[in-house]
């Protein structure tokens, strides 16, 4: 892996995308952080970096690349990046999504001049967001504490394990080593130093985003991915933990049901009525609070 692949990848997954793609709420029973004073340290480090290198070479990117160009770069590594989609999509059994996905591939690929132009939108092929991280979290891998990692960002235990996966799934890692000479490495690195302005560029309205609505950035960065990550790892589907403590309250609070007694004939009308099937918390159908759905989160794009 590339310096410049380290910067690729750190801004794919920079705290700062995570808080733009949901609005977050403080818990109030917050995790364990073993890893705080760690974090913050590095989270430090890592924002005086973007600052100092980063940030300005995508403004001047910003500045000088029109629209359309910038726009046809991102379509190029979303079309690259959709071959690990792909893998992954079969790692979950997502067969469905697979061939979609495959088909994006090589549609963009060829319709789209290798990419630039995402052809496939327009045919109803749309952009999944899959990667090696959640592949392990589908097999019920816990993802761990929180972990700020130097250069890449928010993270945890399992998606380090999920980032060298996606390197691997990544064809320009292996341009990098078996190249074979100095022009290809060369080209390589510019590659990889294009993606990583592009994709500073791209969270231009993200920070802005994180520094007028975050009071400790930190806290904020950590909540955002942590409940992004979840989100994804379900697509959308988390459990809902309030959810499941209402309906234990409803069901310890509701009385026995009363004990059954021969039936006897009526003639009245009301005896002639269909009865309805009695639920298992006394003849009332469990009251589900369905106000809390994930933090108000919605699909990511």
């Amino acid at each position: 892996m590339t310096f410049w692949k380290i910067f690729t990848t750190a801004f794919l997954l920079l705290n700062v995308a995570c808080s733009a793609s949901n609005p977050v709420k403080e818990t109030s029973a917050p995790k364990k952080d073993t890893f705080e004073s760690w974090n913050r340290d590095v989270l430090s480090f890592n924002e005086d970096l973007d600052a100092a290198i980063l940030k300005p070479v995508a403004k001047a990117y910003v500045s000088v690349a029109p629209t359309s160009v910038t726009k046809g770069i991102t379509n190029f590594f979303n079309n690259i990046d959709d071959i690990g989609v792909t893998v992954n999509d079969l790692l979950q059994f997502k067969m469905t999504q697979s061939g979609m996905d495959i088909s994006r591939f090589v549609v963009n690929t060829t319709a789209g001049g290798l990419g630039f132009f995402d052809v496939a939108d327009m045919i109803d092929l749309p952009k999944h967001n899959e990667d090696f991280g959640q592949t392990l979290g589908f097999w019920g891998v816990p993802a761990g504490d929180f972990f700020m990692l130097p250069f890449v960002g928010s993270s945890s235990p399992r998606e380090v394990v999920g980032l060298l996966g996606d390197t691997l799934l990544n064809p320009f890692s292996y341009t990098f080593l078996f190249g074979g000479g100095i022009a290809v490495t060369a080209a390589t690195t510019g590659v990889n130093a294009l993606d990583a302005t592009n994709t500073r560029a791209n969270l231009m309205g993200t920070e802005k985003l994180v520094n007028e609505a975050a009071t400790d950035r930190y806290q904020f960065i950590k909540n955002a991915y942590q409940q992004r990550r979840e989100y994804l790892v379900h697509d959308g589907n988390v459990p809902n933990e309030d959810d499941i403590d209402l309906l234990d309250e409803e069901e310890l609070s509701t009385p026995a049901p009363t004990p059954k007694t021969s039936p006897t004939k009526s003639n009245s009308p009301a005896a002639k009525l269909p009865q309805l099937p009695k639920s298992k918390t006394g003849g009332l159908p469990p009251v589900i609070n369905n106000s809390h759905r994930f933090l108000e989160l919605s699909a990511p794009k």
